[in-house]
């Protein structure tokens, strides 16, 4: 079942974690000169040799070393003897009160202080524990034997405090306190086997009853299934935090119940213990850069805020810059926001907490690199972007043709630029790409004068040129969204072999309408033609010059003009001829052939 793995992967991880934090830490000697080995502390001093003092130690005072007998700290060595450090001191004295206490009980009337020259003994059943120098006591603020009897007294509580946990009474207890304990922690698990699932299916049938959607107005802003959906996830939360706290509470209860384990438990507390003492002293040692970075982002935020202000104005036109346009205004404030707050960035950083630590420094060093090299692209669509702001080729909502895509501009950044197709299209056009590229913008003259939409046509020379100007100019005034003025205009740009090219030009101020209106335009051309009986052809003509009518224009014929007929001519001197490969009489010949085209 669920429970029970859970109770068994928490058992394990806890003890596993306990034993490694109980046990003892790899302590480095301190380099001792080679000359003189350090005395052990069995051995008193010579009485030739005075005991050193405070004056005639190092300058740099030692690190005190604890005395600890099952767990708990009885005492620290604070003064070097001769050459042995305190560390060394105290590490020889806690071998000796663990050996000597170890599988048996000791009396703790056997513990006595004996009183030397220059040095006091602290012996257990014949076996000296400890030796107090007058160092110790200079250290301490005390003499020397009050000192050590102090320290024996330390040693007879604990002694008697071990004795009373190896007691067959104090382990009864232990056991059946266990034994109660893993019952209520049972008894808890099965209690929220048989409830949880109960709350979740009574949160479920809440739904569109006592939960229901909240909604403002006709907006739905979340519907009754998500909040539902939140409060089961808050009670699994409430269940998985609050069986991880009873089992955790359960192990540190019943390690802490035997001798063997004590030690375990009072590791696993210090595994909450010690980092909470950490991030409080932490926090008590940051709060002074903490205020430092609170004025820090006070200034940035009032002074982008008075930036913001400034370039709304500019915006606005409430205020003139001289060569600085309207619609720099916005990118500029940008540029300006981004410099701020990486100056104020620069200026906070070494107050951030771990900002001088090697891992900071190294993590920066690779976002560096690493920004370096993958940012070349990036780099580049930004500079770009920034030029093609401050060159104005165009603007939020203009219709454009930037390289083969033409559609209206959604959307510019510092790396891309968005369009918009007629055919509903989103495009996105990196901002180098833009720069590189042949931009053409149908909005900008649009706004001021009109812009020019044109179309061309071919007409045979038969048509006379005056009339096709008034029919293609009649068509364009019936187009909608092309303007009366400046009135529309016909160009011939072309005197082609059987017919002319006439481009019509009309003028418009909705470039977003083009397509439409180029189709507008064809379609009433079309129909102006046809109700003037005018043929839009390109006619190629092959044909014999003779015997056919000629293709200039009727008004620039002659009254009297009348097509000319085939003519056939005598050759003279081929009257004799025989008839030649087409039929034809010896000595005639036909000059109408004409060429073909």
């Amino acid at each position: 079942m669920t429970w029970r793995r859970t109770i068994i992967i928490a058992l394990l991880l806890g003890l596993v974690s306990a034993a490694a934090a109980a046990a003892p830490p790899k302590e480095t000697p301190a380099i001792s000169a080679p000359a003189a080995p350090a005395p052990s502390e069995s051995a008193a001093p010579a009485p030739s040799k005075p005991a050193p003092t405070p004056a005639a130690s190092a300058p740099s005072k030692p690190t005190p070393a604890p005395v600890v007998l099952g767990g708990k700290t009885l005492f620290d060595i604070r003064a070097a003897a001769f050459s042995a450090t305190p560390q060394v001191r105290a590490r020889g004295i806690n071998e000796r009160l663990a050996k000597l206490v170890k599988n048996r009980p000791i009396r703790t009337d056997s513990i006595q202080v004996i009183d030397d020259q220059g040095v006091s003994l602290i012996v257990a059943e014949g076996t000296q524990l400890l030796a107090v120098f007058d160092t110790d006591a200079a250290v301490e603020g005390e003499t020397r034997q009050v000192l050590a009897a102090r320290h024996a007294e330390a040693i007879r509580a604990a002694i008697e405090a071990h004795n009373e946990a190896f007691s067959f009474r104090s382990l009864l207890f232990g056991a059946f306190y266990a034994v109660l304990a893993t019952a209520v922690l049972l008894g808890i698990l099965f209690l929220y086997h048989y409830l949880f699932p109960r709350i979740y299916a009574k949160i479920r049938a809440w739904s569109g009853t006592r939960i229901r959607s909240i909604q403002f107005q006709s907006l739905e802003l979340l519907n009754a299934e998500r909040i539902v959906a939140l409060f089961i996830g808050l009670v699994r939360w409430f269940r998985i935090l609050s069986t991880a706290l009873f089992v955790y509470s359960y192990l540190l209860f019943v390690l802490s119940l035997f001798p063997w384990t004590h030690g375990i438990a009072a590791a696993i507390i210090g595994y909450i213990l010690d980092p909470l003492r950490r991030f409080a002293a932490a926090v008590v040692d940051f709060l002074p850069d903490l205020f430092f970075l609170i004025v820090i982002a006070f200034i940035t935020r009032y002074v982008v805020k008075i930036a913001r202000f400034f370039f709304d104005e500019v915006e606005k036109g409430r205020v003139v810059l001289p060569g600085f346009y309207v619609d720099w205004a916005g990118p500029t404030f940008k540029i300006v926001r981004f410099f701020i707050i990486a100056f104020a960035v620069t200026v906070a950083f070494p107050f951030i907490p771990g900002s001088k630590s090697e891992a900071f420094k190294g993590v920066s060093i690779f976002l560096g690199v690493l920004f370096s090299l993958g940012s070349t692209s990036t780099i580049s669509n930004v500079m770009a972007g920034l030029s093609i702001t401050y060159m104005r080729a165009f603007k939020i909502g203009d219709r454009v043709r930037i390289g083969d895509t033409v559609g209206d501009v959604i959307d510019q950044s510092l790396l891309v630029t968005h369009l918009r197709t007629i055919k509903n299209e989103d495009v996105t056009v990196p901002n180098a790409m833009v720069l590189n590229a042949h931009i053409v913008n149908y909005s900008a003259r649009a706004r001021e004068g009109g812009l020019i939409l044109h179309t061309a046509v071919t007409i045979g020379y038969d048509a006379p040129w005056r009339t096709i100007h008034e029919l293609l100019m009649e068509a364009a005034r019936k187009t909608p969204c092309i303007l009366v003025e400046p009135k529309p205009f016909v160009l011939q740009t072309a005197l082609n072999d059987f017919y002319v090219t006439y481009e019509l030009n009309a003028y418009t101020d909705d470039p977003q309408q083009m397509a439409i209106t180029y189709s507008s335009l064809h379609r009433y051309i079309q129909d102006t033609f046809n109700e003037a009986g005018v043929e839009i052809m390109s006619p190629h003509y092959a044909q014999l010059r003779d015997g056919n009518r000629t293709t200039i224009p009727d008004a620039y014929l002659p009254p009297d003009y009348v097509p000319r007929s085939h003519r056939v001519e005598t050759v003279p001197g081929d009257q004799g001829t025989p008839g030649n490969r087409d039929g034809e009489p010896a000595g005639k010949r036909s000059e109408g052939r004409g060429s073909e085209k």
